[in-house]
């Protein structure tokens, strides 16, 4: 199984503008989350920068970085096109796509080992993560998207509203996605949809689709960095 990572990072945050390259004692934070990724030991990994600036500080830690269009609405979008200007570089087309979020310097990266594990039960075509919780700073919020699952964790909603309805409990989703290659080219290169549209959350898009999601249990949760507290903490973190 031919396994690609991809990192995709972009300058233009509106609540935390360069976030990107913002010092964590002594790196920018892309550099630690590129990092992170390639701790799992799962074939390559590139980043997928929107800004030059991005591409040049990977590549001077030592790694690999792709430029592409920073108009690129999402994303999955970015590591798309990415993906595409490696293959046509001479890069193996993978079987497997992970997309790991750009802003996470602490990313964990035993979700990319859970993530080709779970490919072996044969019918996900997309691999995501949640963590289940009563915490009602999770619960509430609409910032912190919820999973509903059948028994096997397939995926049948994702929302930001807590669900299903009186649960004590919700799986509080993680915003990392492993994708078929297949299953990523069918998604991008279809027009947002109205679900997606209503809930700001692109994975109901495949829902849409009908791509099936395993929705994955874990212990690992990830910690991105969204506003300047968010920083400071990851800061702090990151100094011991």
């Amino acid at each position: 199984m031919r396994i690609h990572t991809l990192i995709p990072s972009r300058l233009g945050s509106t609540r935390l503008p360069g976030k990107a390259l913002m010092d964590i004692c002594g790196k920018p934070m892309i550099v630690r989350v590129w990092e992170q990724a390639r701790k799992a030991g799962v074939g390559p990994v590139t980043v997928a920068g929107g800004d030059k600036a991005i591409v040049e500080a990977v590549e001077k830690a030592g790694g690999e970085a792709v430029l592409t269009d920073p108009d690129l609405p999402r994303g999955s979008d970015r590591i798309w096109r990415a993906l595409q200007i490696l293959i046509e570089k001479g890069a193996e087309k993978p079987d497997i796509v992970m997309n790991v979020q750009g802003d996470e310097p602490f990313f964990p990266p035993e979700l990319i080992i859970e993530a080709v594990k779970a490919f072996d039960l044969g019918w996900p075509d997309i691999v995501t993560f949640c963590h289940e919780t009563e915490d009602p700073a999770v619960v509430d919020s609409p910032d912190c998207v919820k999973a509903v699952t059948d028994a096997k964790g397939r995926a049948l909603y994702f929302c930001r509203y807590p669900i299903p309805y009186r649960a004590k409990a919700v799986k509080h989703h993680i915003g990392f996605y492993a994708y078929r290659y297949e299953a990523l080219e069918r998604f991008v290169r279809t027009p947002p949809t109205a679900l997606e549209i209503a809930e700001d959350l692109e994975q109901l898009r495949g829902l849409e689709l009908g791509l099936a999601y395993y929705v994955g249990l874990t212990e690992h949760k990830a910690r991105g960095v969204d506003t300047p507290g968010d920083l400071e903490k990851a800061r702090r973190l990151a100094g011991g």
